[in-house]
């Protein structure tokens, strides 16, 4: 295989596995900054061993191995520098009592096999108060979702540099803070619940559409997504949009299936085959829906969410779809957050229902205004009102610079594909 080729592999791998090892290393080492930094170092060392010795049968389980003795030589030569100054006296009780209990807590989480909640201990650890809404976002979706600051950038439609400084000041603020590597206690956990939700739905929107690479989807990312989604309703069961989130993941995983074609290509919502959709999970994510307005008076962003794609999944096929309802809780979703990508979907739905001049009038107000001016999708969506009105030059033209504008491969094909029809 060429080197090229195996250092993909390996890239992808890290993408997988990258959460998981930093998050097991966090809670050995309690920093952040330097659980991230020795999860690199094992991904150096699989770059220079692997291509000689062959890849391991169990890749991931090479990294966490790997990861998890570079923390145990870590903290072992932290012991023996305190044990150095044990005839300082004074403070010899104070740190025995410090050194001692984490390292039996390192050793114990070492031999641990079950990454067990470490995944969710660190998103309410990296969504701490002590750092601004953004920074928590930024770093928790760069060490548990391994995604780039590029990918991060994109997802927050802001720079790149902006992004990659909140990061560097995130992991600085939390070890100045000396944050308690736990999940907190119950009335600490509601203050961070809407930045840990918001994380773990942008984690299963990057799996569920990749930003960047040779793949449409990252089911793991969709599957850690899912995982966390299901313990945190059960760790906050009082609280609706825990299950309006569980709701919207469970239900637009149940298409999975059907979103690529036998040869591996996109394929879109409304040419999907419905009966590749999984109707076991569209049940719970239904119910989990239910469990959500009954706790609610109105449905929170999540809810709404997970209110449109119910539609989607309760037409028997495109044709049933109840596009005015789709308007109506699109109309409800921009009032309570709004943002021009609500407004884009929005434009969709009301090309269904009205027609697509009514679409492209607001598609059109939205490039005006410069709100998305590298969203791929706003001149996709231009193309697809476009060519429905029989413009077709201009069609070909939006769609040509929609896959002009992304980085996910599989999308740029289907875009081009879409300007060659």
């Amino acid at each position: 295989m060429p080197e090229s080729d195996f250092n993909s592999r390996i890239a992808t791998l890290w993408r997988m596995e990258s959460g998981k090892v930093v998050a097991k290393v966090a809670r050995m080492l309690r920093d952040v900054g330097l659980a991230e930094e020795i999860g690199q170092d094992a991904l150096v060392s699989a770059l220079e061993c692997w291509p000689r010795d062959g890849m391991p049968d169990n890749p991931g389980a090479w990294l966490m191995t790997t990861a998890k003795n570079r923390a145990l030589d870590r903290l072992r030569q932290q012991a023996m520098q305190l044990r150095k100054h044990e005839a300082i006296g004074q403070e010899l009780e104070a740190l025995q009592a410090h050194v001692e209990p984490d390292f039996v807590d390192a050793l114990d989480a070492a031999r641990a096999d079950d990454i067990g909640d470490d995944l969710l201990r660190l998103i309410f650890i990296a969504c701490h108060p002590v750092l601004s809404t953004e920074a928590r976002v930024a770093l928790t979706l760069r060490l548990l979702g391994g995604l780039s600051t590029g990918e991060i950038a994109r997802a927050f439609l802001v720079g790149e540099p902006t992004i990659a400084q909140r990061i560097v000041r995130a992991k600085r603020s939390l070890a100045a803070a000396r944050v308690p590597f736990e999940v907190p206690g119950p009335a600490e956990r509601k203050p961070r619940l809407g930045s840990v939700l918001e994380v773990i739905y942008l984690i299963f929107n990057e799996g569920y559409a990749a930003t960047s690479g040779d793949d449409w989807m990252r089911p793991a990312l969709c599957q850690d997504a899912l995982r966390l989604g299901r313990v945190l309703a059960t760790l906050m069961p009082e609280e609706a949009e825990t299950h309006g989130l569980l709701a919207l993941m469970q239900i637009q995983s149940s298409r999975t299936a059907a979103r690529l074609d036998a040869r591996g290509r996109p394929v879109l919502l409304l040419e999907q085959d419905r009966a590749q959709w999984d109707h076991a999970l569209i049940a719970r994510g239904l119910a989990a829906l239910e469990r959500s307005d009954a706790l609610a008076g109105a449905r929170g962003p999540y809810a709404l969410q997970a209110a449109l794609a119910a539609c989607h999944a309760r037409a028997p096929c495109a044709a049933d779809t109840d596009w005015p309802q789709i308007v109506a809780l699109y109309d409800a979703l921009a009032a309570l957050t709004p943002s021009p990508v609500v407004e884009l979907n929005r434009a969709v739905a009301v090309g269904m229902a009205f027609g697509p001049q009514a679409a492209l009038e607001i598609v059109e107000r939205l490039e005006r205004d410069q709100m998305l001016p590298a969203y791929p999708w706003l001149p996709s969506v231009r193309g697809d009102l476009l060519h429905k009105l029989g413009r077709n030059d201009e069609a070909r033209a939006a769609f040509r610079q929609a896959a002009a504008l992304t980085d996910n491969a599989q999308e740029r094909e289907l875009l081009l594909r879409r300007a060659h029809a």
